[in-house]
Order: C-alpha cells, then structure tokens, then sequence
C-alpha cells in the first residue's frame, strides 16, 4: 500500500442516528463533509463519508465495496445477525449479473408503456379528487396514495397500505443500528408477519404479470431456485417508499417555488427535471452501507478487509465540490450524476418507473390546480437511512 497514506481515519465524534439527525441530517452531513475526506465512527465502529467522489468511488468498485455482507450496519454473516443476503441489493456478480438480466428483460419497453398509460390514467382521477377536497396531506393523499395503488398492481400484487408502511419503515430502519426505530418496527412488523409471508407468493400474483414472469423465469433456470420471491419482494420494496419520497418532496419544493410551478404552467420543459433535482436536493436513501473485501484507499484514508463503510448520498449530493450552491433548488441546473438512484451495478433499475410516476402525478396536477400552498410546518417520519414525509400540509387552488 502506498506509504503517503494514513493509516487511521480522523475520528468523528458523533451519532448519525440520533432523532435529531435524523430529522434534520443536513447539518450533520456538512460536518462528514468538511471533517475529513473518510472518518471514523467509534459508536458503531464504522467509517463514513459525505464527499461526492468518495461515496461515488465506493458504488462504483464492487469488487473492493461490498453490498454482499449486508447494505446496512450489521454485518449479516456474523451469528447475531446472520440472515440470507437479498438477491438483488445485497449479490455481486456473477450471481447479481444474471438477476438483473431476468429484470430487466421482464420490464420491456412494451410493459413500460403500459404501465405509463395505467399511471396516467390514475394520476388524472387522483388530481379531480385532491382538487375537490382542497386542502390535504400531500404525503398521503397524493404521494402515498399514488405509488401504492399503482405500483403494486403493476406488478402483479394485492395492495395493503397499511401494512405496506410497516413494512418499508422495518426495511429502512433494519439498515441501522439496533436502535428504538428499529425496535418498534421490528415489533409492527412481527403482527403481520403472516401477511408480508404470503403477499409475494405465487398464490397471490396476478397471471402474466410481472411477478409471474418472474417466477417463470426461476422454473426456467434462469436463476436460482427459491430466488423469485426475494426478486419480487426487492422491486416492490425498492419502489414504493423511495418513490413516495421523491414524489412528496417534489409535492414540498413545488409549494415553496411557486414561480417554477407557474413557471411549468406556461412550459412543461423542464417538468422531468423537478424530480431528477428534488431527489439530488432530498435524496430519498439517506446512505448505505458497504464493507471492504480487502486492503484499500478511499480518500488517502487506509482502510483494512473487512470494514464497514457509511457512504452518506444525501451529503454527496449536496457537495460544493460538485456543484455551485448545492443547497438551492435549481431545476435549470445540470443535475447529471447525481446519486439519488446509486451508481455502479447497483444502480436503481426502476429508476425509469419511479420518474414516470412522478411524471404522471405532477402532469396531472398542473392540469388543474394554479397553486400549491403551504398550510403548515411539514413533518418528516423518523427512519434510520430514509427520509420521507409523513404530514405535508397543502392547499390546492384550482386553475
């Protein structure tokens, strides 16, 4: 190794999953940031960076970053915490390599063009009704309701939103440390455990769907067996709150520049541009975890095998080292690279879904409604590495 490195990271005295944090993370993210190009977390025993080249060198070398030993801070081959890898986000090639083969040809331009006129044709009934009522939850009347009425069906599953919530709070906050968040939806999701069991199984899907090819595709040999339900369970998990987020973000930024809202009103150029820089401004996953599978440099930092690595995206995306004035909201910037959807082989690969949906939920909004307006303080849901709303109080004024 090259002898101009350090051999220890700067410590970092800090706890990255306080509540306060959690709910506020950019003034931590600018202290990761500044501290050091790599630091290190005696807490959790982690290292962990905020700076754009770092955490996109980190998504980009899966050979030397791991997701394979669990995408949170446990490290899952260790008797405490050992479970099954997920078959998508937590493989490496080659096994990755031929899952996201099989998903990839599942999800054809032909099934994607259908599901664009299925969100169309929701998005337009949603918006005559949130028009009507007036004043609503944006989070839930429109962002929740929107991704788990549509997104599920299209894959060929039965929607339960309640139960659905548990399960997407367990998921992001099974990605931190043992903490109270994790306690409490460890227990939410132990009462409907029956449920979330049965939900993906072939019993359940719908015929042709894309859950069934899916499972086709296991009978086929194309990956292996007792993979499927994993598969299917990976796409619905990795599209719905993210998507969620994104969207009741967008719903947030849009309430707070009115003059961009009026501004799509005469011109929809720059509509697919809200989301892409909503999520590089509110990345939806906050972090992810990976872990070294051998001796390496990450920011002139040595790092040993085996260590696990915070890689904070919603840091990297707010770094003045890549863009001029990173916190303003700018959907004229040049926002290409952000890393809201991952980087590497790990890339989102419904990252294209998520941004016809929100497509749909904004295209129909703008048909109707002259303002969005903000009745309240919004209030975000505690979860240890996603942030997303939980109340955004709006007014809408129709057009």
């Amino acid at each position: 190794m090259d002898a101009t490195l350090s051999s220890s990271a700067p410590v970092l005295d800090i706890d990255q999953f306080t509540i306060e944090n959690i709910l506020d993370p950019y003034p931590l993210h600018e202290t990761i940031r500044e501290h050091a190009p790599v630091s290190y977390v005696e807490k959790y025993a982690t290292y962990v960076t905020g700076r754009y080249d770092e955490v996109k060198a980190v998504l980009n070398d899966w050979e030397t970053f791991t997701s394979t030993y669990g995408a949170g801070l446990a490290d899952i081959r260790k008797p405490d915490n050992w479970r099954q890898p997920g078959p998508v986000v937590e493989s490496d090639p080659p096994d990755h390599t031929g899952i996201r083969k099989v998903l990839t040809n599942i999800i054809s331009p032909r099934v994607i063009r259908g599901w664009q006129e299925d969100f169309a044709t929701y998005a337009a009934t949603q918006a005559d009704r949130v028009v009507e009522m007036g004043e609503i939850n944006g989070a839930k009347d429109i962002a929740e309701d929107f991704v788990m009425t549509v997104f599920p069906a299209s894959l060929g599953l039965q929607s339960h939103p309640h139960n659905m919530v548990i399960v997407g709070d367990f998921n992001f906050n099974a990605l931190g440390p043992r903490n109270a968040l994790f306690e409490e939806s460890n227990r939410k999701l132990a009462g409907i455990m029956d449920w979330y069991e049965e939900t993906q199984g072939r019993e359940l899907i719908q015929p042709g769907s894309f859950s069934d090819q899916v499972y086709a595709a296991e009978d086929a040999g194309l990956v292996e067996k007792g993979v499927a339900k994993g598969m299917v369970r990976t796409m619905l998990r990795g599209g719905m709150d993210t998507t969620i987020s994104g969207i009741g973000s967008s719903l947030l930024l849009m309430a707070r520049h009115p003059e961009i809202w009026a501004s799509l009103r005469e011109n929809r150029g720059r509509l697919k541009m809200v989301f892409e820089e909503t999520i590089r401004l509110e990345a939806p996953i906050q972090s992810y975890f990976r872990t070294t599978t051998r001796a390496t440099e990450l920011g002139g930092i040595a790092l040993e095998p085996e260590t696990k690595i915070q890689i904070f995206i919603g840091a990297a995306n707010r770094d003045p080292r890549k863009w001029d004035d990173p916190d303003r909201y700018d959907i004229n910037r040049t926002m290409a690279g952000h890393l809201a959807f991952g980087a590497g082989i790990h890339v989102c690969i419904g990252q294209l879904i998520a941004r016809m949906e929100a497509e749909a939920v904004l295209g129909a909004l703008l048909d109707r409604v002259e303002r969005i307006e903000l009745t309240g303080e919004p209030v975000y849901r505690p979860l240890n590495t996603l942030r997303t709303l939980e109340a955004l109080p709006l007014r809408l004024v129709p057009a």
